[in-house]
């Protein structure tokens, strides 16, 4: 087995904005495995947040031995980007070879398209009233803010999209003074969720406060060895395949998750339609899903994944698995 790397970019159709800077691209990392003419391939978002970057992350990859199989590998290499695209690849090319999908392959049942929401980026009140007011007419809509001023831009938003449901992501913007003074605003603005409010080295002060929403570990879990530190301070968890390390990791944090009580929410960095095909079969049977990363672009990978009025669907076998 032969295993490679390289490096794609895909234009954004608008800048997308986080408490943690902006961009204009997204730049990902396709690994391809490829065994007797057959090739499987997979996606990943190397994030410098969790101190990786596009060298580091090809660099683990390369450093592999060839004939690694899914089983190996989750020792082999961290949860993270890298053995998030070597995972998908594997899985995707044990589909090719064998002719069957890879929900048949895990043993769950056949994907169902999924309501995902459609993310609003970081900007100045009245550019996110016309963005929401623009995408009103989506099932659920997410607000990246993270900021000590961000009063004005929930308002905002609210004016502009009346009636969406609405999540919020803080990516670790907030303070716990912030957050609280925040809070009973988010209920009386109808907001249903709260991503990651505090730094995750900071939240275990989300225990000691009031938590009137639920509220969702994402910086602060990332595979299933995160749950017992979450215990009394999250309600859901947010599974990125990027943080598992890949499919096999994310479908079990998953089933982990659901025993342990806490809501599911799937999620995802800013990719391609190969990255969120694998993780719609995460998104089974979750709270929230958060799989938009292909509505972001203004480019994709051919045969990309359909989205309608149904959600986002299963990935065609042409596309992956």
């Amino acid at each position: 087995m032969v295993i490679s790397v390289s490096e794609d970019v895909f234009r954004l159709a608008e800048v997308f904005t986080i408490s943690r800077g902006s961009r204009t691209e997204a730049k990902v990392l396709t690994v391809r495995v490829a065994r007797d003419g057959v090739t499987g391939w997979g996606e990943c978002v190397p994030y410098a947040r969790y101190g990786e970057t596009l060298e580091s992350v090809a660099a683990q990859v390369r450093g592999l031995p060839g004939g690694i199989d899914r089983v190996a590998l989750q020792d082999a290499l961290p949860a993270g980007a890298a053995r998030n695209a070597v995972d998908c690849a594997l899985w995707d090319l044990e589909a090719k070879q064998t002719g069957r999908r890879v929900w048949d392959l895990a043993g769950l049942a056949a994907p169902q398209p999924v309501i995902t929401a459609f993310t609003l980026s970081l900007g100045e009140p009245d550019a996110m009233e016309a963005a929401a007011r623009k995408h009103a007419h989506r099932p659920l809509l997410k607000i990246k803010l993270g900021t000590p001023d961000d009063m004005a831009r929930l308002e905002a938003v609210r004016r502009g999209a009346p009636d969406a449901p609405i999540i919020v992501d803080a990516n670790e913007g907030w303070s716990a003074e912030v957050y609280s003074d925040l809070a009973p605003h988010l209920v009386r603005l109808g907001v249903q969720l709260v991503e990651q409010p505090l730094p995750a080295g900071a939240d275990d002060l989300l225990g000691e406060i009031a938590r009137p929403l639920p509220v969702c570990a994402d910086e602060s879990c990332h595979d299933r060895a995160s749950l017992p530190a979450l215990k009394g301070k999250y309600d859901v968890v947010n599974i990125k395949l990027d943080k598992t390390g890949g499919l096999t990791e994310a479908l079990a944090l998953r089933d982990a998750a659901r025993a342990q009580e806490y809501g599911v929410m799937v999620g995802c960095m800013v990719g391609s339609s190969l990255a969120m095909a694998p993780a719609v079969l995460v998104a089974q049977g979750a709270q929230v899903v958060d799989l938009d990363g292909p509505l972001l672009l203004a480019e994709d990978r051919d045969q990309p994944l359909q989205y309608d009025a149904a959600g986002v669907h299963a990935p065609a076998a042409a596309l992956w698995g």
